[in-house]
């Protein structure tokens, strides 16, 4: 079988000069690019709208839970050193370091002053009496 015969007038090529053509704007196109946008704006917002406040609950919840275990470990220390204050403030520990450490040595019986003080009532206060208290009996009494 033969080919068919070209003509020599397709195979030759021609001078297209499109530098003069203009091509018109499809409203329809500008339209339908807004329309895509408003959507995918709109989807975005309701999925920051939805997803905002789980966010919030997560970092509440996980502050919430840090607090917790700084208050937990906050008690454990007052634990501690309300301990270590009561283990200080013993006085027959306080005595033993006087006595041991710093050498000091109980009074005679002989130099033993007992002070006592006598309470004032508040100004104006009357007693179940009904005297008036005098205004200076504050004076410390002296007991040998």
């Amino acid at each position: 079988m033969r080919a068919p015969a070209l003509d020599p007038a397709i195979m030759a090529p021609k001078a297209i000069d499109n530098s003069q053509v203009v091509r018109e704007v499809d409203p329809r196109s500008s339209r339908d690019l807004w329309w895509l946008v408003a959507v995918v704006a709109t989807l975005v917002l309701g999925l920051v709208l939805y997803a905002w406040p789980h966010l919030q609950v997560r970092q509440v919840d996980s502050e919430r839970v840090r607090m917790s275990r700084e208050r937990e470990q906050l008690v454990e220390v007052n634990r501690k050193l309300r301990l270590e204050k009561a283990s200080l403030e013993n006085l027959k520990r306080v005595e033993q370091i006087a006595l041991r450490d710093l050498g000091l040595r109980p009074p005679a019986a002989e130099n033993l002053i007992v002070v006592e003080r006598v309470a004032t009532p508040p100004a104006g206060a009357r007693l179940a009496t009904g005297v008036t208290p005098p205004a200076s009996s504050a004076a410390p009494a002296e007991r040998n």
